[in-house]
């Protein structure tokens, strides 16, 4: 990071002039351990399963969403599909959990640990050795993925009614109540959004999730696809490898790996800011800044996929750069290095 540094103050630019450019290129040279990073290929692992806390009446959609979303993915249709292309990222999908039994297809990945979880707010959403399996597959996704050359992944998601486990997980691990994590998911009106508050509250009354214990947490009241994705987080650290946190479905997989291990965050990039008001919470707990405010909150790793354009050109700006000695610049001769806009 040091040299990296260095390298960001003699090219042919006023010090500090691309901002959080040259700070994010210097922490991607921290994780890669590199001076001059390269990012030669990016994937997007795309997890998807359903959950038992949909029969409280959580979610505006029903639960065949799931797996028809799924198909849609594999067929190229959805959003996260169009921006992979726009980037130029490969999408893996896997079935982490999803409540049906979907037909075979090279581009699908079948790790099910389940045909959906429990419902939390009556017990445990799974099991201990369920949550330990989905973090084992998400662990291996990342560093297949990784070993087979992918330099940056980013972790999306797809599940009707995760958007209320996120909250739950959320509450748990930043002690916030309930009431200030949990949103309108897919655009619940007020009074749904009322049950679904309770519902949460419900949850954690019931399971008493342990805030220390990351396993703990996922067990009572995560889902098999925010396992599976914590997983690849953790995957990607232990490779040295930056990992692009999308939004409150993927920021709640972040808390449970961050619980795990607080020293995988070191290589987590939060991407947006999602509409969801528990996201900026688990973001902060985590010392995270988001690259992007769009409005989004679509989940799928839209906007982590978005963002890794940022990422890159960060990366290409700090090896592809002339410095003031290449180009024959002369820099400045004051003492004032203040990052002013104009090369004076």
């Amino acid at each position: 990071m040091g040299e990296a540094r260095a390298r960001q103050d003699t090219l042919t630019k006023p010090l500090g002039s691309l901002g959080r450019l040259e700070v994010l290129s210097v922490t991607l040279a921290g994780i890669f351990g590199e001076s001059i990073p390269k990012i030669r290929r990016k994937t997007v692992i795309l997890a998807a399963a359903d959950h038992g806390v949909v029969a409280e009446g959580v979610s505006a959609y029903p639960q065949e969403v799931t797996p028809a979303m799924v198909m849609n993915f594999l067929a190229g249709g959805a959003a996260i599909n169009v921006l992979a292309r726009h980037s130029g990222a490969d999408v893996v999908v896997l079935d982490a959990g999803v409540a049906a039994d979907l037909p075979p297809n090279p581009a699908l990945r079948s790790v099910k640990v389940g045909k959906g979880t429990a419902n939390m707010a009556v017990g445990p959403a799974m099991t201990r050795k369920q949550a330990i399996q989905c973090l084992e597959t998400g662990i291996k996704t990342a560093q297949e993925l990784i070993e087979s050359g992918t330099d940056l992944i980013a972790c999306g998601d797809m599940g009707i009614g995760n958007t209320t486990p996120s909250s739950a997980i959320t509450a748990v691990v930043t002690g916030t109540e309930p009431s200030v994590t949990t949103g309108r998911g897919t655009g619940l009106v007020d009074e749904a959004l009322a049950n679904k508050i309770s519902v949460v509250r419900r949850a954690l009354e019931v399971n008493q999730p342990n805030s220390k214990d990351g396993l703990d947490i996922l067990s009572k009241v995560g889902g098999f696809e925010i396992g599976v994705l914590a997983g690849a987080m953790l995957g990607c650290a232990s490779r040295r490898r930056p990992v692009v946190v999308d939004g409150f479905i993927s920021g709640a997989a972040a808390l449970i790996a961050w619980t795990i291990s607080p020293a995988a965050a070191q290589y987590f990039i939060a991407s947006h800011r999602s509409v969801e008001p528990g996201h900026e919470i688990g973001l902060q707990a985590m010392g995270l800044t988001p690259l992007l405010d769009m409005g989004m909150r679509l989940g799928e790793g839209t906007g982590a996929t978005l963002a890794m354009h940022i990422i890159e050109a960060a990366a290409k700006c700090l090896a592809e750069m002339a410095t003031f000695a290449e180009a024959s610049v002369s820099e400045r001769t004051d003492s004032q290095a203040d990052g002013g806009e104009a090369q004076g």
